[in-house]
Parts: structure tokens; sequence; C-alpha cells
């Protein structure tokens, strides 16, 4: 027969007790756990209630332990399993507390996953193909990830691609249309927005040159160009090289036929 001889307050943890079986510690409880099972001195316990209160107080622990991690911030509920399974807490114990955060409102996959988009669209401006990668991370299921990602609408899409898109333009300035065109798709398309929104943006985009920037921007491109072409070809077979590099890069080809007609006559000077 085991009875409950003494019941004392833990000194370092005074939310916890102590408690002695026949004058010998058995076990320790938090004080829910402790009123839950009207543990008191003189109580008789079988073995099957001491298995069932020290359950209790798994649960209790690990839900302590997962208030104590989402106090930071907010988290998926795959993050607070795993966060106790590396805690050593056993999976049955784990679920037992996940819904009872669930239900006192402590997590919310679908709360969570609309602050996570909205986080991921305002200081990384992420489209939603990179937004879902994300929610895949966390473990959140399939139809929560689309009810979320469905909140994102084309025209906010829109206006952010565009948002990057002026940034992508502004440090490529020293790019021909086409490169800077280049740079636009490649980087919406790293942020994860679809080929109707970068079609989208691209269409608005307008990179019109004046002759002036045209001679610009070859002077710096061909320049480079010229000098790579030079240490391996001569004559017509170096123009030709030339010509088909420029022309790749966006150039017109009368600004291209210019450069090298400049080029030859410096040759021949």
């Amino acid at each position: 027969m085991q009875v409950i001889s003494k019941i004392s307050r833990q000194k370092n943890n005074p939310e916890r007790y102590n408690i002695y079986l026949n004058e010998n510690f058995a076990f320790a409880v938090d004080e829910a756990t402790l009123i839950k099972f009207g543990l008191t001195k003189g109580k008789i316990l079988d073995q099957f209630e001491i298995d069932e209160i020290n359950y209790e107080d798994e649960i209790s622990k690990a839900f302590n332990r997962a208030l104590h991690f989402l106090s930071y911030q907010m988290r998926s509920e795959y993050e607070v399993k795993k966060k106790l399974l590396d805690a050593g807490f056993v999976e049955a114990v784990i679920l037992e507390a996940i819904r009872k955060l669930e239900k006192l409102g402590f997590l919310n996959d679908e709360t969570y996953s609309k602050a996570l988009l909205e986080t991921k669209k305002k200081t990384a401006k992420k489209g939603p193909r990179a937004i879902k990668q994300d929610l895949i991370k966390k473990g959140i299921d399939k139809d929560t990830q689309i009810k979320v990602l469905d909140t994102f609408t084309y025209e906010e899409q829109v206006k952010i691609a565009m948002e990057l898109a002026q940034k992508s333009i502004k440090a490529n300035s020293t790019k021909t249309p086409m490169q800077i065109k280049q740079k636009v798709q490649d980087v919406l398309m790293r942020k994860g927005y679809s080929f109707s929104i970068v079609n989208e943006i691209l269409d608005q985009i307008q990179l019109e040159r004046e002759d002036e920037e045209w001679q610009q921007l070859i002077d710096i491109q061909g320049e480079k160009i010229w000098k790579k072409y030079t240490s391996k070809y001569i004559g017509s077979e170096l123009h030709m090289k030339v010509k088909q590099a420029l022309y790749q890069k966006g150039f017109p080809l009368e600004v291209i036929e210019r450069f090298i007609d400049e080029k030859e006559t410096q040759e021949h000077e």
C-alpha cells in the first residue's frame, strides 16, 4: 500500500511539489496536477494512479516547455513538436500538450501562417511560390497553405514585384534594356513570383535609350569585349565575334557597327 506521507514545496521551484510515499521521495508534480488529483497527506495511491499522475505531470512539463518556447515568437505546430521531441518527451505526451496549447489559443497554424505571409511580403518581398516553400518548411498542411496564400492578391503581387523591379533597374543602370529585363526576370523568379506576374512587370517597364546613352553603354561594355577578343582574333573574324557578343547583350546593330568602325579607325591611326 502506497500512502502519501509528506508533501513539500521545492525550494528552487515553488510551483512544484515533492511527493513522498511511505516516507520515501516518489515523484514531483506541479500545483495544477496536485489539485487535479487531490493529492494530500494520508491519501492512498495504487500503481495505476501513480502512473496516471506521472503521465499528467509529463504533459504539464511539456506544455510549460512549449509555452516558454512560444514566448519568444510565434511558432508552428511542427516547430513546437520538434522542440519537445528534442527535449525528450514522448509522442503521446507531446500531442496532449499541443492539444492544450491549441485549446487555449497559444498555438494556431492558420494564424501563424498569416503572420508569416505578412512578414515575408513586407521584409523579403517574396512571392507566393517562395512563401509556400517557407510554409512547407514550417510543417504547415496543404489546405492551410492554400487558404493563406489565396489572400495574397494579384494586385498586391504586382505592386511588390514592381518595387523589386525598380530596385533592380536602378542597380543595373549601366546595362542595356535587354540585360536589365533579364536581371529583373531573374530577381522576380528567384523571389517566387509566377510567369504571369513577371510578364506583367516586364510589359510595364519602359527602358528606351537615347543615342547618347547607347554610346555610353557601349563604351563601357564594348571596350571589355573588344579587349577579350583581340587576344584571340583579328580582322573580320574579330569584328564578327565582337558584333555577336554585343548583339546578344541587346545593343542595336547601328550602335554596334558605329563602335566597330571607331575601333577600326583607331587601329589605323
